[in-house]
């Protein structure tokens, strides 16, 4: 059976739990991943001599297997891992984490016992089925641990990872396209653990040839596994500091040129110049300027500009400072804006990254277009996130948005527009984005003369153009006019929602709205996905296929039904289709029996048990084929429920109106304060009061009739849960395409398409409920009502003998 994505994840991290106590996320992510590292290549090229790594004997996972409880396991790990370092030229690379660090592992039984179970849980996996190239399940889950790493490394040390998101944005605006061929290069000269390469060479048809560079020895370490993961084993990726000893340069000793630069440095470094005289720089590096001593931003972007082609393209990744700072900062950049190479800038939230809570901003770079360039094309996209715990996360639909109004360059009011470069030099080349596009949302004024004297604004009501268009009708229904540049509600605001739903004009709304779904369905095609296919390629094609045909509904957007299906195949649809790709359509007939180690508990909750057998549905939950193939069974057992649940209630409420302490059944009553049926039994061979014998036999009826529904419920449930255990095996391939894309994917997504119809019809509620109420009642009306009932207080006072 295929490993799911979650599975693999939820398995990876528990992997962490056992190095948790012993150091922190810095330190344990070395173990983690060169484990992961050895069970991949082990699975997949033990035995194989044309392999990629060549795995020799006595180097392999299997043999770290047969070191579980022996007492030199740590020692003989190192041993194992050094092995296929020294075989495949990974010195330095795989073998950087020491697993007889007794500092770090524990001492005797305790490294024993913490390099067993980790060794088990990896075990466990069975990675050779799972292929690395194209739909690279392992590269993912070794950026979901980097993710997490970085999540809890703190500030000082979570900057060796930038978040998949931020990546997948620099890759898709640095101009890779569909014909860039094969051997266009691109540089990282910082390049952490090698995520900003990887991206960038994958939007390329046939990827790139990947050059990095990565002070940090450890994670460098990182960035050559993660090439090999993610198939990539040619990517070269140097160990030294890119500032004051660029590696890669050509055979005159120049800095050796590429065509697209990638790069997410160090943000203000402060020791920059640390080996370096930027004055003597031998690369002409520094020809626009010399950044500050104490602040490195415009160091790397010098380099990285220096580092590209006549032709190439970049984009970097900095703090925003580096758009508005002053004296050295404020020439080079007024030198760059000059000579046209930047093509763009990229506002993005705040708290993105892991080691700073600042907000950055991409900035792109083009020097094939630079002596033609008119201006500068600029986003805002600061608001468009989510919160992730403490940090905050781009969505799919916000990477989407940036991403296309970049490449098409469309101008968008309070996000985007091209702004000339005329404009920056009458700004003294300040590049701050919030003096070129006003990103704030207008402010709701309230009209004093409409407090005075009652009526809604005109004004108000028609800045909701936008829902009139589609409604044109519903206006007149909710208001009409009144004095002049002012209406009057029709519809109280406590029946706005209801009005707005029954109208006509939004039953065909919600209607029309739906029809793309439909149209989208029929075209998904989902029933053709067959082993062999790559996930990453169905999703993005049935994904740009629904947002296309959104595209042109009024009040719904686009990206937002874009993200309906985007968080279904995160959370569900994605394992669905990996289980696909690799064991087919019968994996939806299959139950797995869940069965615990001796002495633990079972990892996870069974959607079936028969008897004493606990089992797993990999595809098809229990309850789909429940309503597909038993629904009087299901309606049956919603009967007997209601029976059961009434007859609980019942016994409850009787229990608690004669349990108290003169209650008749208050001598009932077992030592927790309870009546149950034995402490009721037991005190009806001594109730000799009338009432008290009366209330205990009502009280047994009551139990009795409970336990007769419970009984009832439970074996109707019973035999339900034997006849769908019974039905997993006999589903054809129709069955299961039909409870798999109907009953779970499709009718999954149409109810959150549904959903956000309704969001949208609440956005148009509230605003008119709001309006209502704000001026219900005018000036005058309030004068009023105060009066009357201050006259009311005096009355009072008055009758009981006080004066006002």
């Amino acid at each position: 059976m295929a490993i799911k994505k979650t599975a693999l994840y939820s398995s990876l991290w528990a992997s962490c739990d056992e190095l948790r106590g012993g150091m922190d996320a810095s330190q344990y992510k070395d173990y983690v991943l060169t484990l992961l590292f050895m069970k991949y290549v082990s699975d997949k090229f033990k035995g194989d001599p044309y392999g990629m790594i060549l795995v020799p004997q006595g180097a392999s996972f299997d043999d770290m297997v047969e070191l579980k409880g022996s007492k030199n396991i740590g020692e003989d790990i190192n041993t194992i891992i050094s092995r296929l370092a020294e075989e495949n030229d990974l010195k330095g690379v795989i073998d950087v984490a020491d697993f007889n660090d007794e500092d770090k592992l524990g001492k005797d039984k305790e490294m024993v016992d913490r390099l067993s179970k980790l060794i088990g849980i990896f075990e466990g996996l069975d990675m050779s089925s799972n292929r690395a190239d194209g739909d690279d399940l392992l590269g993912d889950a070794y950026e979901y641990l980097m993710r997490h790493f970085a999540t809890e490394s703190g500030k000082s040390k979570g900057q060796f990872y930038t978040p998949s998101e931020v990546s997948r944005i620099v890759a898709k605006v640095v101009g890779i396209s569909h014909d860039t061929p094969q051997d266009a290069s691109v540089y990282d000269p910082a390049c952490g653990s090698g995520s900003l390469l990887l991206k960038a060479s994958d939007e390329a048809p046939r990827g790139l040839s990947i050059f990095g560079q990565e002070m940090d020895n450890a994670t460098a370490a990182l960035a050559r596994m993660n090439m090999i993961l993610h198939n990539n084993a040619t990517g070269k990726i140097w160990k030294g500091n890119t500032l004051s000893d660029p590696h890669w340069k050509d055979p005159i000793g120049q800095l050796k040129l590429f065509d697209f630069a990638v790069a997410n440095p160090p943000f203000s470094n402060k020791n920059w110049t640390s080996g370096i005289n930027p004055t003597e720089d031998l690369f002409g590096r520094f020809n626009w300027g010399i950044p500050p001593e104490k602040n490195g931003d415009y160091a790397f972007l010098l380099h990285i500009l220096k580092s590209l082609k006549s032709t190439g393209k970049g984009a970097v990744i900095l703090p925003h400072g580096v758009l508005f700072r002053g004296n050295a900062e404020a020439r080079i950049r007024e030198n760059l804006i000059k000579q046209g190479y930047i093509k763009g800038i990229i506002g993005l939230p705040a708290n993105l990254f892991y080691g700073t809570g600042i907000p950055a901003c991409i900035i792109v770079l083009d020097k094939e277009q630079a002596k033609h360039r008119t201006g500068i094309f600029m986003i805002d996209a600061s608001k468009g996130f989510k919160k992730d715990g403490n940090k905050n996360r781009l969505r799919d639909q916000d990477i989407h948005k940036v991403v296309d109004v970049f490449t098409r360059q469309l101008q968008l009011p309070r996000y985007s527009r091209m702004v000339p470069l005329a404009e920056f030099a009458g700004n003294d080349y300040n590049l701050n984005i919030p003096r070129y596009i006003d990103a704030s949302e207008p402010e709701d004024l309230h009209d004093l003369s409409a407090h005075l004297q009652g009526g809604i604004p005109n004004a108000d009501i028609e800045s909701l153009e936008r829902f009139w268009q589609v409604f044109p009708s519903l206006r007149a229904t909710l208001f009409k006019p009144g004095r002049a540049g002012y209406c009057d509600a029709l519809v109280g605001a406590n029946q706005v929602k209801s009005t707005i739903l029954a109208h006509p004009e939004f039953t065909a709304f919600s209607e029309r709205s739906l029809a793309p779904f439909q149209q989208w369905r029929d075209s998904s095609n989902l029933a053709s996905i067959h082993p062999g296919d790559k996930p990453k390629a169905v999703i993005h094609r049935i994904s740009e296929d629904l947002l296309e045909r959104y595209s042109a509904i009024p009040l719904l957007s686009k990206y937002d039904v874009y993200q309906i299906l985007m968080d279904y195949w995160a959370e569900t649809m994605q394992d669905d289709v990996y289980v696909l790709v690799q064991d087919d359509w019968a994996a939806g007939r299959q139950l797995r029996e869940l069965v615990a180690k001796k002495g633990e508990k079972l990892k996870e909750t069974p959607d079936l048990v028969i008897g004493k057998s606990k089992y797993k549905a990999e595809l098809i939950p229990p309850a789909l084929i429940s309503m597909r193939f038993f629904p009087q069974k299901v309606a049956r057992i919603g009967q007997l429920q209601a029976a059961y649940d009434n007859a609980s209630q019942e016994l409850e409420s009787y229990l608690e109106e004669h349990c108290g302490d003169d209650g008749l059944l208050n001598e009932a009553l077992n030592d927790k304060d309870k009546v149950t049926k034995a402490s009721m039994t037991a005190r009806q061979r001594l109730a000799s009061d009338p009432e008290e014998v009366a209330a205990l036999k009502q009280a047994k009826k009551l139990f009795d009739a409970e336990a007769n529904a419970k009984n009832a419920l439970k074996g109707d449930e019973e035999a339900l849960d034997q006849a769908v255990f019974r039905q997993y095996s006999a589903l054809s391939l129709d069955d299961v395409q039909a409870l798999l894309i109907e009953d779970k994917w499709l009718a999954s997504l149409q109810a959150g398409i549904e959903a956000e119809i309704e969001r949208v019809t609440q956005q148009l509620t509230n605003r008119v409920r709001e309006l209502e109420q704000r001026y219900a009642c005018a000036l005058p009306e309030l004068t009023a009502e105060v009066e009357s009932r201050s006259k009311r207080v005096v009355e009072y006072l008055r009758a009981m003998g006080l004066e006002a």
